[in-house]
């Protein structure tokens, strides 16, 4: 059985996948390689290929690299460059990459989270690791909120407010 504590950070990552998964399921891949903005490095503005691609692979890189200690394959640059064809390709990525944080869940006990692992050559908390995934996937979220109102001229995508993504047997 999962620690309680990493139930509820899985529960809020499930939560967060869920939206945006339910944002770009129904678009083209016109919409979900859209800019809102031309730009070079700095000044870029990112598609939603492009945001689901890297929550995807900071998720991966925090959670299964850096927490799970598994072998370094995360392409940060890729992520950037991401091109969908579909929203299929980038929902199975987000899919794979949860269940990915489950496994590393699972074999996680209540010593891990008050342990520290190494990322890029200091020590972090794996409970910063796990609220950092949180924090970021949210931050992102916000921003392909935004993109998906600037690429629609103004129509937001509907959102159920947190009490009700939230199922009774889940905790809060």
């Amino acid at each position: 059985m999962m620690v309680a504590e990493l139930a509820n950070y899985l529960a809020r990552i499930e939560d967060l996948h869920g939206q945006i998964s339910g944002l770009i399921t129904d678009l083209s891949a016109h919409a979900l390689n859209w800019r809102p903005l031309d730009g070079a490095e700095d000044h870029a503005t990112n598609s939603l290929a492009v945001l689901t691609a890297h929550v995807a692979g900071a998720e991966h890189f925090w959670i299964a690299e850096v927490i799970g200690r598994r072998p370094p394959t995360r392409d940060r640059p890729a992520e950037f460059a991401a091109v969908a064809i579909g929203a299929e390709m980038l929902i199975r990525r987000l899919q794979e990459t949860l269940q990915e944080t489950r496994d590393v869940f699972s074999a996680l006990g209540e010593s891990d989270l008050n342990d520290t692992r190494r990322a890029d050559d200091r020590d972090v908390p794996v409970r910063w690791c796990m609220i950092h995934v949180i924090d970021h996937t949210a931050l992102h979220l916000g921003h392909m909120q935004m993109t998906y109102q600037l690429w629609s001229g103004g129509k937001s995508f509907a959102s159920p407010p947190w009490f009700e993504r939230l199922s009774p047997n889940r905790p809060a």
